[in-house]
């Protein structure tokens, strides 16, 4: 069996909540997360929209971790 060991160099990932505290705890968690793939955050990119279902604010992120 042969194992490849590759240096992952990007990562992005998509969170969403429709509690803005809740959101930020998510992210900060999985920054925590990768710091031991050894990637920090390049970039953060929200948006906020309504949800006029649950009539609800809705919160998502996109953050993009790259290699450091």
């Amino acid at each position: 069996m042969d194992f490849i060991l590759d240096k992952m160099e990007h990562k992005i990932e998509f969170f969403q909540d429709y509690d803005l505290k809740a959101l930020e705890r998510r992210i900060e968690e999985q920054i925590d997360l990768n710091k031991a793939l050894m990637l920090g955050v390049h970039s953060v990119q929200h948006q906020v929209t309504f949800d006029p279902n649950r009539n609800k604010m809705l919160y998502s992120a996109v953050v993009h971790f790259r290699a450091s």
